[in-house]
C-alpha cells in the first residue's frame, strides 16, 4: 500500500491525525446518537450535511438534566453515542470572577465541586450505556488556548483555568474507565493540532463556553455603529469545516479500534534505510567516516518499536543482510540504545527471499498475513511481498510518514490493554520454544511433557473482569472460530441477561502462561460459538474445554443431548473437526453450516495430560 499522499498534495487534517493507510475494509456506521450542548447541535447540523448516508439523532444536554428513558430510535439501532458535556455547567460561572481564582484554596474548592458535578452529569448522560451497553464516546474539554492566570508567576498553577480544565480531563479519563464499553475521545488534542486560534471561541467569548468561533447575527450591520464590524474571517480565519470533519474522523477511528477492524497484530521491519539511514555493509564500516546521522526519523522509529510492543503488537525483523555482522555492529549503529535485537520476537536476517521469511514469521506467530504490516524502503521488495501475500499491508517508502502511520492509525490502537495483550510477546517466545521441543519428541512424549493446566471461568454477568478479553479474542480470531460471529458489547450483554453463559479458558504449561486463549458461548444445551487462539493448537486444549462444558450442561440440565454447529468459512479450517473429535455426530448440513449432536449418555473424554481447573 502506498504511503504517498493523494496526488502528492499535503495531508488533510483528518488524514494527518487519523491515517487510513492501514485500512483494508470498511465497517459501515448506520446510526449515531449525539448527546450534548450547543457544540453538539453544531456537530449535528454539519454531520447531516457532510455524511447524508448516516442517520443522526440528537438529545440536548445542559446542566444536570435527565435523559429520556429511551432515545429517539431503539437502542440496538445505534452503532454508538457521542456525549459532549458542557464545560460551563461543570465549572460554573464562579470562574468568571477572576479574583476568586487568585486564592488557591478557593480555586481548589471550585475544582472539587466541578469533579462532583462532572460525576453526576456523566452518570446521567451515560444512561443508555449503563442500561443497554451502548458503545459510548465522551468528548473531553477544550482547554483555553492561553493562560488565564493573574500573573506570569502563577501560570500553570491551580489558579490558572487552563490547569483546572486539564485536571478535569484527567478526572474524566479516570471516571470513564469505570464504565463498560465507554471511552474518552481527546478533542483537546485534536483542536490543539489543528490550531485553537482557528477554532476555539475564547478569543471572543468567556473561557468556559468552549465552542467554535462565529460572528453573531446582530453584528452584521443590524445595529448602527460608528465604525462597522468587519466580517470575522478578515481577522480570524475560522476552520470550522476542517475541525468538524476531523472530529468525525476521530469518532470513526475510535469505532474501528473498538471493533478491531483490520487490526494489526504484528509489524515486520526491514533494516537498511528503514530502521537506520543507509546500508550497514556500505555506510557503517569502521574505515568510512562520517557515518550517517542517527538522530531524526530513525530514533523516532526506534521508539515506535517500543510503543508497538507496549500495545501488545509483535515486532519482527526481516532483512537481507549478514546476521553475524548486524549483531556485531548493532550497538554502534543504534545510538542511543533505544532498541535491542532481543526486543524483536522474531529475527530473520539472511539472504532468503523476504516472502519466505515473512511466511516463517507468520507461522511462528500463528497469524495470517492480513494481520501484518511490513515496513521496507525498497518498492521492489514491497511489491514482491504483496505479490506473495496480497492481504499484507506494506509501507516504508517515505520515512517521514512511517512513524505517524504506525502510531496513529486506528488499526494499531487497542481499546483496552488486557493482560494477555501486554504479555503476548512473552507468550510467543514461549510458544516458539515449545515448538522446538515438539520437533525432538513424538506426540505422546511431547504432550506428556507439557505439564498443561486449563483453568475455566464461567461468566454470567458483565461485571466479571474476564469479559473485556473474551470480547477482544472473539472479535479478532478467524482460524479457530466455529461461526465467525463478531459480538458487540450490547449483544453480549443481552446474551448474558437472557441466560447465556460465556466460558473462558486460560492455559499454562511449563514454557509460558498463555493467558485467556479460549471463549465458548453456551445457551442451555447449545454450544453457540467456540473460539480459541491458534497458539495453543495441537495441545488438545479444545477437547478438554468441550469435555468440561458437557459435564457442566449435564449437571445443570440432566442427561440431555448437546448441540453445536460449525460454519464453513474461508479461514476456519483448524476448528472444522473439533466436535467430531469429541464424539459428536453430524446431524445435518444446511447452507455450509454443519450441525452436530452429542447424544444422551455420551460423555467427552478428558485428555489425560491436561489438568482442568474450574475457577470460582
Amino acid at each position: 500500500m502506498s504511503t504517498t499522499t493523494k496526488n502528492n498534495l499535503p495531508l488533510t487534517s483528518p488524514d494527518f491525525l487519523f491515517p487510513t493507510d492501514l485500512q483494508k475494509t470498511e465497517r459501515k456506521i448506520n446510526r449515531i446518537l449525539l448527546v450534548g450542548s450547543c457544540l453538539t447541535s453544531l456537530y449535528l447540523e454539519a454531520f447531516k450535511g457532510y455524511y447524508p448516508d448516516i442517520n443522526f439523532d440528537y438529545i440536548p444536554y445542559n446542566f444536570v438534566s435527565i435523559l429520556p428513558k429511551a432515545p429517539p430510535a431503539p437502542t440496538d439501532q445505534y452503532d454508538l453515542q457521542y456525549v459532549q458535556i458542557p464545560l460551563r455547567t461543570v465549572l460554573s460561572d464562579r470562574v468568571v470572577e477572576g479574583f476568586q481564582l487568585n486564592d488557591p484554596a478557593v480555586a481548589e474548592s471550585i475544582l472539587n465541586d466541578a469533579f462532583n458535578t462532572l460525576d453526576v452529569m456523566l452518570d446521567a448522560a451515560l444512561l443508555y450505556n449503563r442500561e443497554h451497553g451502548l458503545l459510548t464516546f465522551v468528548s473531553n474539554f477544550m482547554a483555553p488556548q492561553m493562560s488565564t492566570a493573574s500573573s506570569l508567576l502563577s501560570q500553570g498553577t491551580e489558579t490558572d483555568l487552563t490547569y483546572m480544565v486539564r485536571r478535569l480531563n484527567m478526572h474524566l479519563a479516570r471516571k470513564i474507565s469505570s464504565y463498560k464499553n465507554a471511552y474518552v475521545l481527546d478533542v483537546d488534542s485534536v483542536v490543539s493540532s489543528l490550531g485553537k486560534r482557528y477554532v476555539l471561541d475564547d478569543i471572543i467569548y468567556f473561557h468556559t463556553h468552549g465552542g467554535l468561533s462565529f460572528q453573531d447575527w446582530d453584528d452584521f450591520g443590524a445595529i448602527e455603529r460608528n465604525e462597522p464590524i468587519p466580517a470575522l474571517e478578515t481577522i480570524y480565519p475560522i476552520h470550522r469545516e476542517e475541525f468538524v470533519k476531523t472530529i468525525f474522523r476521530q469518532i470513526v477511528a475510535a469505532y474501528r479500534t473498538v471493533h478491531q477492524v483490520d487490526q494489526v497484530k504484528a509489524v515486520i521491519f526491514d533494516l537498511d534505510n528503514t530502521l537506520w539511514r543507509g546500508q550497514i555493509a556500505e555506510h557503517y564500516r569502521p574505515e568510512v567516516q562520517p557515518w550517517p546521522r542517527t538522530d531524526g526519523w530513525p530514533v523516532g522509529l526506534w521508539e515506535t518499536v517500543q510503543t508497538l510492543r507496549a500495545r501488545g503488537i509483535l515486532v519482527a525483523i526481516c532483512s537481507k543482510n549478514d546476521e553475524a555482522y548486524v549483531r556485531e555492529r548493532w550497538d554502534d549503529i543504534i545510538n542511543p540504545q533505544f532498541i535491542k535485537l532481543e526486543d524483536f520476537a522474531s529475527v530473520k536476517i539472511n539472504w532468503v527471499p523476504k516472502p519466505e521469511n515473512i511466511a516463517a514469521i507468520c507461522q511462528e506467530f500463528n497469524i495470517k498475513p492480513k494481520s501484518v504490516v511490513f515496513v521496507d524502503d525498497n518498492p521492489v521488495e514491497r511489491a514482491s511481498v504483496n505479490t506473495a501475500f496480497p492481504e499484507i499491508r506494506t509501507i516504508g517508502g517515505n520515512p517521514y510518514l512511517t512513524r505517524r502511520i504506525l502510531l496513529w492509525s486506528p488499526e494499531t490502537q487497542v481499546a483496552r490493554l488486557t493482560q494477555e495483550s501486554a504479555q503476548r510477546e512473552t507468550m510467543i517466545r514461549g510458544q516458539i520454544a515449545r515448538e522446538e521441543t515438539r520437533a525432538s519428541l513424538n506426540r505422546e512424549e511431547f504432550l506428556a511433557s507439557l505439564e498443561c493446566t486449563v483453568s475455566l471461568t464461567y461468566i454470567t454477568d458483565t461485571e466479571q473482569p474476564e469479559l473485556a478479553r473474551a470480547l477482544e479474542l472473539t472479535n479478532k480470531t478467524n482460524q479457530f472460530n466455529t461461526s465467525g460471529k463478531r459480538w458487540t458489547f450490547e449483544e453480549l450483554t443481552r446474551f448474558l441477561t437472557e441466560g447465556g453463559e460465556v466460558i473462558v479458558a486460560t492455559v499454562q504449561d511449563k514454557f509460558t502462561n498463555y493467558g485467556l486463549v479460549s471463549v465458548l458461548y453456551l445457551r442451555n444445551n447449545e454450544i453457540v460459538q467456540f473460539v480459541m487462539s491458534c497458539r495453543v493448537l495441537g495441545m488438545e486444549v479444545e477437547k478438554s474445554i468441550v469435555a468440561d462444558v458437557v459435564s457442566h450442561v449435564r449437571e445443570k440440565h440432566g442427561d440431555v443431548r448437546i448441540t453445536a454447529s460449525i460454519h464453513d468459512l474461508p479461514d476456519n479450517t483448524p476448528c472444522r473437526n473439533i466436535y467430531k473429535d469429541c464424539d459428536f455426530r453430524e446431524d445435518w448440513v444446511s447452507e455450509n453450516i454443519h450441525y452436530y449432536i452429542l447424544d444422551e449418555n455420551k460423555e467427552v473424554e478428558f485428555p489425560s495430560h491436561i489438568e482442568v481447573v474450574e475457577e470460582v
